[in-house]
């Protein structure tokens, strides 16, 4: 939807020769969808088609330009595990059938793309006609350009020629499918810029994609490798046409400090920050071990008060097993660039629950803390902790969760702790983070429950009363340790670098 708050940074053709509606979904409120590089990427690419009206539609959307019935291919934008609530409660509202099998010809093809499904696409297989399997600038693209071109041809026609696209997982006919890996040959950046956007009127731009440290837990390390960089040269120019629109922009990135050129970059804001331009720049977090004083500075001069650095765990014993390299002695460094560059304070980013983890690596993180507090008494410390969820194609992959018992008592001692301290701290439901495994390690017999939380109202007690109901064990998902022989479910995903290489970093890391 186009209204006056949005400014455009392309040349759109609003009077198009088109016979090709595409409703392009965000499962979620318009705020985070115009926050979404993504999304607003691939809108893009599809809206400068000259034969496709695309448009979008959000989880709080009152209305449609497009009529359902007039609709030819439909869209999903799917990031978060929990989105499938928001899509089933849109098909309800369209009036489509949740399973694939139960909707007609006449109904328009409906598909997914994103990290959930590109992940583990199992629990999903039977409410979409295809999936998009890795990165998908070219290849959505290359799937509308093709239903635009066989719009005549059958349901069942056009699902055949998909499945021979690599990255295309047509669940009734493939056995196998390629992740797609894409060379970032562009800057990837945010193509309309909105007061109504969560990060309101934010230019966001893509430095790079992946991360080279590849701690044992981390889906975006894995998904994502190898670890891709764009060039410096489309980078400045990226910021420069962001500037002629916002004063604010943020980096993108899971490792962008290891960026070759991050400190020419930063030295470019930063000169021109000195030099009287009002500029506000922002990145999500940084690695301690690249916490230097001519970026943090540059971040301070930028308009940043805090920072979030990740330390995953207490110990460095700990810390080795997920492969983060990082020693106490790097932390307190860290602290110190950034009291002396004028930061107000540093927000830690830990996770409960790691395997070999034990009541000794929890105690530390409250030990780290207290040394921290007593050196740096008017700095501000505080702290966010998730708990251990196994990702599918990761290290940690055959690793289940630890009892919820254990994990509540292991929360509720860290924030008793860290209060005692003065230290604030947030932690993630240990309940919401059990289903949540339950679906990333899913497989297609998750089908039926998916819909009965939704029809049950999806509130966490709809979850445990769905798998009562249905009789499903779900601890076999989300508590039990996997044998390395064992198949998973998305084991027929062709990814680099592959399964052996998983089970040998896993004995690896496991082993130090």
């Amino acid at each position: 939807m186009n209204n006056q708050s949005e400014k455009f940074l392309y040349e759109r053709n609003i009077n198009k020769n088109y016979d090709f509606n595409m409703w392009f979904v965000f499962p979620g409120p318009e705020a985070f969808a115009l926050s979404s590089l993504g999304y607003l990427w691939l809108y893009r690419a599809i809206d400068m088609m000259e034969d496709v009206n695309i448009e979008r539609v959000y989880s709080d959307s009152k209305t449609t330009h497009i009529m359902r019935d007039k609709v030819d291919l439909i869209g999903f934008s799917f990031t978060f595990d929990m989105d499938f609530l928001h899509i089933f409660s849109f098909l309800e509202k369209n009036k489509l059938h949740f399973k694939s099998c139960e909707r007609s010809d006449a109904d328009p093809l409906i598909f997914a793309g994103g990290p959930v499904v590109t992940s583990n696409p199992e629990p999903y297989k039977n409410i979409f006609d295809f999936l998009v399997i890795g990165d998908g600038e070219d290849l959505n693209l290359d799937v509308v350009r093709f239903c635009v071109e066989n719009k005549n041809l059958t349901k069942a026609q056009k699902l055949q020629q998909l499945s021979k696209m690599n990255g295309i997982y047509v669940p009734k006919i493939s056995d196998k499918v390629v992740k797609v890996t894409k060379k970032l040959s562009e800057c990837i950046y945010t193509p309309i810029i909105s007061e109504n956007a969560f990060f309101k009127n934010t230019f966001i731009l893509e430095v790079e994609r992946g991360c080279a440290n590849r701690c044992g837990f981390c889906l975006a390390s894995y998904m994502n490798m190898p670890i891709r960089f764009v060039d410096y040269e489309k980078i400045i120019e990226t910021i420069d046409l962001g500037l002629k629109h916002t004063n604010k922009i943020a980096l993108l990135g899971a490792q962008i400090t290891a960026h070759p050129d991050f400190n020419k970059i930063c030295k470019y804001v930063g000169d021109k920050i000195k030099n009287g331009e009002n500029i506000e720049m922002g990145i999500s977090s940084l690695r301690v071990d690249s916490f230097t004083p001519e970026i943090v500075q540059t971040l301070v001069d930028a308009g940043q008060k805090n920072l979030t650095l990740a330390i995953e765990a207490g110990s460095e014993r700990l810390r080795r097993v997920i492969n983060k390299h990082l020693s106490e002695d790097q932390i307190f460094k860290a602290i110190d660039v950034a009291r002396a560059c004028g930061l107000h304070g540093l927000k830690f980013y830990g996770m409960i629950g790691l395997p070999t983890e034990t009541w000794e690596d929890i105690e530390e993180i409250v030990n780290l803390s207290r040394r921290i507090k007593s050196k740096y008494k008017s700095f501000d410390i505080s702290f966010g902790f998730s708990t251990f969820v196994p990702k599918a194609n990761t290290p940690f992959q055959w690793f289940g969760r630890e009892d919820e018992k254990e994990l509540e008592k292991k929360s509720n001692y860290l924030r008793k702790e860290l209060h005692k301290l003065g230290i604030q701290s947030v932690i993630s439901s240990a309940k919401w983070d059990y289903w949540q495994a339950l679906l990333s390690r899913g497989d297609e017999n998750l089908t039926d429950f998916i819909i009965e939380v939704y029809t049950q109202g999806g509130k966490l007690g709809a979850f445990k009363k769905s798998a009562k109901l249905l009789g499903l064990n779900t601890d076999y998902y989300v508590t039990q340790n996997y044998l390395y022989d064992k198949i998973l479910p998305w084991d027929f995903i062709e990814t680099m670098p592959g399964k052996e290489f998983l089970i040998k970093e896993c004995q690896r890391l496991i082993n130090l």
